[in-house]
C-alpha cells in the first residue's frame, strides 16, 4: 500500500512519535558529521505552484544529504501549467520518481495527485493545511521541552492552513489549543471534542501557555487583502506583554517569513523564548524522517 502524507491525520500518534524521535536522531548525527545514505538512488519530484524558500531548500537538502536527488518543477516547467490534467501529470511523474512533494493552492490538487500516483505524495502546503511545518514544530517542541501531551498551546492570528494543522495536531497529540483570531478570520471545525477553544484576545489565549505560535496575517495569495488584514489584526500582534501571560519557559514559534512589528514584535522574535531558527532548521530533519518513513512503509 502506498502511504501518502496530505495531512497529519494520515499518520497515527505512534507513527508521529516515531518520526519525531527519528528526526532528533538524524539531527544529532548530522551535528556530529554523520549523514547516512538514507535515499541512495532515490529521486524526489518537487512540484511548486506556490514558491517557497524553506520548503524547497529543506526537501532538496534532505534528499542530497541522504544520497538521493531532487527535481524542481514549477508551472513553467510542466504541462500542468499548460492544461494537462492533474491525474495525467501524476500518472506520468510517479513512474519516473520515487516520491513526490507538491506545494499548491487547492487541497483538492494534492488529493487528486495522490489518487493517481504510484509513489508517496507529500503535501508541501495547500490553502487548507501545512502538515510538514507541523511536524517540524512538534519536533522542535520535543527537542526543547519533551512531550507536548497535556500542554497548552496558544495560536494567535489568522485561522489559516497552519491553524488548521494545529487543530489536527491537538486532536492527535492530545494537547489543548487556544485560538485567538479577529472576528471573521476564525478557522472552521473548532470544538471541545478536538481539544480546541476560541477566545477573543491574544492575552487570553497566551494565559498559562507552554507554546505560543503565530503566522503572517496575509498568506501567499492573500496579498490583495494585506492592508485590510493589517487593520483587522492590529490587536493580535504577539508582543512581550502577550508572552508575559504565558508560562515563564514557554516557547515562541513562527513558521516564517516573519514581519517584525506586525504579527510579532522584534523583542519576541529575537527573545530568549523564541526558537524560530531551530524550528526552521527542523524542517530538514523532520522531512528526512518523514520521507524515510513513507518510502519504507510504501515498500511493504
Amino acid at each position: 500500500m502506498i502511504r501518502h502524507f496530505l495531512s497529519l491525520k494520515d499518520l497515527s500518534k505512534l507513527e508521529i512519535d516515531s518520526i519525531i524521535e527519528r528526526a532528533i536522531e538524524l539531527k544529532n548525527w548530522r551535528n556530529k558529521g554523520y549523514r547516512p545514505n538514507l535515499f541512495e538512488k532515490k529521486v524526489l519530484g518537487m512540484i511548486f505552484e506556490k514558491s517557497s524558500t524553506r520548503t524547497r531548500v529543506s526537501f532538496e537538502s534532505a534528499m542530497i544529504e541522504g544520497g538521493g536527488g531532487a527535481i524542481f518543477l514549477t508551472n513553467r516547467d510542466s504541462q500542468m501549467g499548460r492544461g494537462e490534467s492533474i491525474a495525467d501529470t501524476s500518472r506520468v511523474i510517479s513512474r519516473m520518481v520515487d516520491i513526490i512533494m507538491i506545494r499548491t493552492h487547492s487541497h483538492e490538487t494534492v488529493e487528486t495527485f495522490s489518487k493517481y500516483s504510484n509513489v508517496p505524495v507529500v503535501n508541501g502546503l495547500t490553502k487548507a493545511l501545512h502538515p510538514c511545518q507541523l511536524l517540524a514544530d512538534l519536533v522542535t517542541y520535543f527537542e526543547f521541552r519533551g512531550s507536548i501531551k497535556n500542554k497548552k498551546v496558544a495560536w494567535i492570528g489568522d485561522g489559516n492552513n497552519m491553524c488548521n494543522s494545529y487543530i489536527e495536531a491537538a486532536d492527535i497529540m492530545d494537547f489543548q489549543l487556544i485560538i485567538a483570531c479577529p472576528k471573521g478570520f476564525e478557522p472552521s471545525g473548532i470544538s471541545e471534542k478536538n481539544n480546541c477553544k476560541l477566545v477573543k484576545s491574544p492575552c487570553l489565549a497566551a494565559d498559562g501557555a507552554d507554546l505560543v505560535v503565530t503566522d503572517v496575517w496575509a498568506s501567499m495569495g492573500d496579498e490583495s487583502e494585506k492592508k485590510d488584514r493589517e487593520k483587522a489584526f492590529m490587536q493580535f500582534e504577539v508582543k512581550q506583554e502577550v508572552m508575559d501571560r504565558a508560562n515563564a519557559d514557554a516557547l515562541f514559534m513562527h513558521c516564517l517569513p516573519a514581519y517584525r512589528g506586525l504579527e510579532v514584535s522584534k523583542e519576541v522574535l529575537e527573545g530568549n523564548n523564541s526558537v524560530v531558527w531551530h524550528e526552521a532548521e527542523n524542517r530538514l530533519h523532520s522531512q528526512k524522517a518523514l520521507i524515510e518513513f513513507l518510502l519504507n512503509s510504501s515498500n511493504g
